[in-house]
């Protein structure tokens, strides 16, 4: 059994809309299950957790309300979505509680990457639009020191 904390709404009135690609370092242990309530989403995960054996892969589903379907996202993957119609809602239920000192992501359009969104970006955030280029190197050791700091404390 998996205990969530918290919720959170995503409403989006454009398609074209994208949000993320969103994760926590650790210690945060930010689980996520995802569902569209209205209307209908590409959803994307990227694994970034360092030693996975898909590490730097990607999954990507649509998301609706008719289908009634819903993602699962584990600590340490990437999440983020882009609405292919307008008056999209998605519910976020998270086994952590927001840390902003632990929020982080990557560029939605990373060559590292190279996510292939089903509709031209509309609308995003500047925070989401500027995220630096993925440097896999920094990242993996970034992500390792975090691990042994939350495993000492």
């Amino acid at each position: 059994a998996v205990d969530m904390v918290q919720a959170s709404v995503s409403h989006n009135r454009l398609a074209g809309t994208l949000r993320g690609l969103h994760f926590a370092w650790p210690p945060s242990q930010e689980a996520k299950l995802v569902r569209c309530e209205r209307g209908r989403v590409w959803d994307v995960i990227l694994d970034l957790r360092p030693g996975s054996p898909s590490f730097m892969r990607l999954f990507a589903i649509s998301l609706d309300v008719e289908q009634r379907n819903a993602l699962y996202i584990p600590p340490g993957v990437a999440h983020g979505f882009q609405t292919l119609v307008d008056e999209c809602t998605v519910l976020y239920l998270m086994t952590d509680f927001y840390r902003p000192e632990l929020a982080d992501g990557v560029r939605f359009s990373d060559p590292a990457f190279g996510i292939a969104w089903p509709l031209p970006v509309n609308s995003i955030v500047e925070r989401d639009r500027n995220y630096p280029d993925f440097d896999s190197a920094s990242h993996v050791l970034r992500y390792k020191l975090a691990d042994e700091r939350s495993r000492t404390q």
